[in-house]
């Protein structure tokens, strides 16, 4: 199998989504587990509050399952793929990404977006407006996030989070990196002007990798300062995503193209115990 461990220009670091929705817990950190001790390069976690079928199906909490990740793993970054920014107020995820930061002894990753699931916002009560509301929102998040693990205090106005003498001690050290998830050309200019880099999903990515480097380009901001995590999906809750997967069947190639398409990590999904067996047995051939 391609190196899972360290990546290189012609070979991405892979890391896995491990299923959240219709989870048990401890299934999902032995899962982490496994992962860290093959070799896998992140372990990765939703944010949904319920499923697309069955709402009854049981969720985990993003937050509470990254920080359990942590205690439970050693060498595996460990990141959120991606938090919703409708979800938490910027201010108090700051702090929750910066305890995870310091639980973890530095291995977080902060991807984040604007959200796409009308219907869990319905069912919570949580605002969902427009994409060009929230990609505002997003943004001033950022902001507000990179000011906080500062230490603080931070005082600064705001068209949705303003804050008044906020501190946030312990700062992380270092920060999380903070990837923007972006599937639209609005959304990679976004990424790279206030990310550190693109969350991007495997189905758009080509046809929006362009505008990303041109986008970079136009900010003076070299794509050697920012990591491009490429997303694949597979499965329905319950159901395989991995099974006949070229990431598993032929990982070297398959690794070989996404590297030569730009990507610097890739980011599979395990929905089952089969998939982290077929992930496992791959990191040993």
């Amino acid at each position: 199998m391609a190196d899972v461990t360290s990546g290189a220009s012609d070979s991405p670091r892979i890391g896995v989504a491990i299923g959240s929705v219709g989870a048990d817990a401890r299934w999902w950190l032995e899962s982490a587990r496994r992962l860290d001790e093959a070799g896998y390069a992140g372990a990765w976690c939703w944010d949904h509050v319920m499923g697309k079928g069955d709402p009854t199906v049981p969720v985990l909490e993003q937050w509470a399952t990254l920080a359990a990740a942590a205690a439970v793993t050693r060498r595996i970054g460990i990141g959120s793929w991606v938090a919703n920014v409708m979800n938490r107020h910027p201010a108090m995820l700051a702090r929750t990404a910066g305890t995870v930061q310091a639980i973890s002894g530095g291995r977080l990753t902060l991807g984040i977006g604007i959200g796409g699931f009308a219907r869990e916002h319905r069912a919570y009560g949580i605002d969902f407006p427009g994409a060009a509301e929230r990609a505002a929102r997003l943004e001033e998040a950022i902001a507000v996030i990179r000011a906080l693990w500062t230490g603080g205090p931070v005082t600064r106005p705001g068209r949705f989070y303003p804050l008044d003498g906020a501190f946030a001690h312990p700062c992380p050290a270092p920060p999380p990196r903070i990837l923007v998830g972006a599937g639209s050309p609005a959304g990679v200019r976004l990424a790279a002007r206030a990310g550190d880099g693109w969350a991007a999903e495997a189905g758009t990515y080509e046809g929006l990798r362009d505008r990303y480097l041109d986008a970079l380009a136009a900010e003076g901001r070299p794509r050697s300062s920012q990591r491009v995590v490429v997303g694949f999906g597979g499965g329905r809750t319950g159901e395989d995503a991995l099974a006949g997967s070229p990431w598993i069947e032929a990982p070297a190639d398959t690794a070989e193209r996404w590297g030569a398409l730009g990507a610097d990590e890739v980011v599979l999904t395990a929905r089952t115990a089969a998939d982290i067996d077929r992930l496992v047995a791959a990191a040993q051939r």
